[in-house]
């Protein structure tokens, strides 16, 4: 199942929900004020090295 970050129009909270498929067409409630009034916010995955790209796929290598 995808998780997705989503923001909440009427009070602004930021929070994270698994959905099962975004075609099943329930609408997201926000956690906090209940609202159906949110939408799904564009996430980023950010990663940081200090040893390179070849260094970190090697670290997910299989060892044995």
């Amino acid at each position: 199942m995808p998780i997705y970050e989503y923001e909440c129009d009427v009070c602004g909270a930021v929070f994270d929900k698994f959905v099962r498929s975004m075609s099943n067409g329930q609408p997201v409630e926000c956690p906090k004020c209940h609202s159906d009034q949110c939408h799904k916010k564009i996430s980023s995955f950010a990663s940081s090295s200090t040893t390179g790209a070849s260094a970190s796929a090697a670290a997910c290598a299989p060892s044995g």
